[in-house]
């Protein structure tokens, strides 16, 4: 989950998204105003001052553990927590609020301390307390760690914050991973777009109609600026991975005069349309699938054959798969493992070359009738926890996507871009023919607020973008697109991988350091890395 843009079961992009905990509508607060400290920067007169001059609680961070896993993580006293308040509806700032969920390690050294360094992993919907605990594993002891408070947040109706963005009940999402319908008949497409409906219907009313009317970037990054005030930063210091890149350059463009430094890792192209991403990111994913399929064909006993020609390595794949359409594998576990959930878990591996060695074993079980591994991964890509519960991650995926992107409401366009998406990437064809069935987003209860375009920005001091060659969910052009867009200086990275800042590769992490300390110390022109190790 770390630092992903998530994709669907299907070829595009556009949104089939799915899972949740269970419970009614949670109502925002509207309990008054926040504790009040003092505001720092440039900050809004009025009613928005308030939320600007807020004081945090900090305390213990026991409670804001999304899972069993990361209780005891979340116990380490070197972390503490709080929530920050903010208006659900910045129009009507006096109405209800929202609590954003926010993690802090603390600067080591903080006499020397320069300020926050806030981060966003991605998803959209992937929680950003939860990344901290980690990147602060590998900055702690480093510069990183000695002169900046790490800062974690989850987003508004992502992870710890409330209320929650959720849709499905975890039955209904067990459900759904395991419905296979590949019906191109107008009844079979009528009743799957049902199935839309239902879904974005279940968002309404579990999730509340004014979250989703304000859960997409456009507020996020006005939460951002309220962030930056109630930690005593004047001026912003940030790095996003993936969908995170979209966090940066729309803040870039809102409040360009409270950028410190910047630093947009896997980016997403600011002016592709939604297709067009999906099209890009399905080719990125068959890329990928060919590199892994030609380091497993040197490997004896490859599940794909010996041959690394990518037509036999393709065709191997499919052949293992597509019986799966079929008939799903049973587990010891007493789950079944349907194609659905192998596709997932076979995309799962593929952010990563370090998820490769566990994908070619899943690959060898599937030969062997069993899908224990590839059900690991597709559970750590949906989310789903041990005692069989899920994090609310894709379900706040498909509703920020949603009000982020005109929706696609034309089944024609549907089916010519699913036409496309199985040219450029065949080991994602399910070979059942395109498919014109509309997504959640069509159906979606409230309009988008957001859509692709080039960032309009004055007065942005020059930021950092970081673009990794074989990155097989945001492409690399799309990070030289966005560094054109924002006049960034791009620091391109060989490796198969998606991200890589602050993630154990030194080349790219002095860069990083260097610039974040000093933002006038930028990588020169032209200037490349290359991922190392294991």
């Amino acid at each position: 989950m770390n630092a992903s843009v998530r994709g669907p079961r299907r070829y595009l992009l556009v949104l089939v998204a799915l899972v949740a905990v269970a419970a009614p509508t949670v109502a925002c607060s509207n309990s008054g105003a926040p504790n009040t400290g003092t505001a720092v920067g440039p900050v809004p007169t009025g009613d928005l001052q308030k939320f600007y001059a807020q004081k945090l609680q900090w305390s213990g961070c026991a409670s804001f553990a999304l899972s069993e896993e990361d209780k005891s993580t979340f116990a380490d006293p070197k972390f503490d927590c709080a929530y920050l308040d903010v208006p659900v509806d910045y129009a009507a700032p006096t109405g209800r609020t929202a609590q954003i969920a926010v993690l802090r390690q603390k600067a080591s050294q903080p006499a020397h301390k320069i300020g926050s360094l806030l981060i966003n992993p991605g998803g959209p919907g992937a929680s950003g307390i939860e990344a901290a605990t980690g990147v602060g594993g590998q900055i702690a002891g480093g510069t990183l760690g000695q002169r900046f408070d790490l800062i974690g947040f989850d987003p508004r109706g992502v992870g710890a914050s409330k209320p929650p963005i959720q849709c499905f009940t975890p039955p209904e999402r067990d459900a759904d991973r395991l419905d296979v319908d590949f019906d191109r008949s107008p009844e079979g497409v009528a009743r799957q777009e049902g199935k839309s409906k239902d879904y974005a219907a279940k968002c309404e009313q579990r999730s509340g109609r004014d979250l989703l009317a304000n859960a997409g970037t456009r507020d996020v990054v006005k939460d951002m600026d309220v962030l930056r005030s109630a930690l005593g930063d004047e001026k912003l210091t940030y790095l996003g991975y993936s969908y995170g890149t979209r966090i940066g350059y729309t803040y870039a463009e809102t409040f360009p005069q409270n950028v410190r430094a910047l630093v947009l890792d896997g980016a997403l192209d600011p002016d592709q349309k939604l297709i067009e991403r999906a099209i890009a990111q399905a080719e990125g994913f068959q890329n990928s699938f060919n590199n892994f399929a030609a380091a497993c064909a040197k490997q004896p006993g490859c599940p794909l054959g010996q041959n690394p020609d990518p037509k036999a390595t393709t065709a191997a794949f499919r052949a293992l798969v597509e019986p799966l359409e079929k008939k799903a594998v049973p587990l010891a576990s007493g789950r079944q493992l349907s194609y659905n959930d192998a596709m997932t878990g076979v995309i799962q591996a593929l952010y990563s070359e370090q998820l490769w060695e566990p994908l070619q074993r899943g690959l060898v079980e599937l030969t062997r009738g069993q899908g224990r591994i590839l059900m690991l991964l597709a559970d750590l890509y949906e989310g789903r926890q041990q005692d069989g519960t899920y994090e609310f991650t894709l379900d706040a995926f498909a509703s920020i996507g949603c009000v982020d992107d005109v929706p696609i409401t034309d089944q024609a366009e549907i089916l010519e871009a699913d036409k496309r998406a199985r040219q450029v990437a065949p080991f994602r064809d399910d070979g059942n023919g395109p498919d014109p069935v509309r997504d959640p987003c069509a159906f979606w209860p409230v309009k988008n607020t957001g859509e692709p375009h080039t960032p309009k920005v004055t007065g942005l001091p020059q930021v950092m973008v970081i673009s990794v060659t074989n990155d097989p969910a945001t492409p690399y052009q799309a990070g030289v697109n966005l560094a054109k867009a924002l006049n960034a200086k791009l620091l391109t990275v060989e490796g198969n991988q998606h991200t890589v800042a602050l993630q154990g590769q030194t080349c790219v992490d002095d860069f990083v350091t260097k610039y974040l300390v000093d933002p006038s110390a930028l990588p020169p022109d032209a200037a490349r890395c290359k991922v190392t190790g294991p």
